[in-house]
């Protein structure tokens, strides 16, 4: 489950110094994935980033901390995000340090990993946010 994301490049971060790091690099476009086990996460969510990342606009940096394992991780990473309830899986946008998209568990449920990795393409290009173009 956890190695559907780090196959792909994306850092995993089993602590809470190593999320604060990454939150430290504020410059561009990050994406912070909340992973989990739920069937949501396994249909949904992580083939979804699969499909996204493919896009020749994409997040600089992205992450992810895994719910229910890395507990002080996760902790550490809603932090960033007090104002929005615990969701697993749920997917934060950050730009230059600060929250501009949060994608929550209840937006991913029921929805097909093609339609979901649309909408985060969407979100990479909508927000106008400055991404990694490949």
């Amino acid at each position: 489950m956890r190695e559907e994301l780090t196959a792909l490049g994306i850092q995993p971060l089993y602590t809470s110094a190593e999320v604060d790091d990454f939150m430290a690099e504020k410059s561009g476009l990050s994406m912070l994935v909340i992973n989990s086990v739920c069937g949501c996460a396994a249909g949904g969510v992580r083939p979804a980033i699969r499909l996204a990342l493919l896009h020749s606009t994409r997040p600089v940096r992205v992450a992810t901390v895994f719910a229910g394992q890395d507990v002080e991780a996760v902790a550490t990473a809603r932090g960033y995000f007090p104002e929005i309830p615990p969701s697993s899986p749920s997917i934060a946008f950050f730009k230059d340090g600060q929250l501009v998209h949060f994608v929550p568990r209840h937006m991913i449920e029921g929805r097909s990993a093609e339609a979901i990795a649309a909408d985060l393409v969407e979100a990479f290009e909508r927000e106008g946010i400055p991404a990694q173009r490949t």
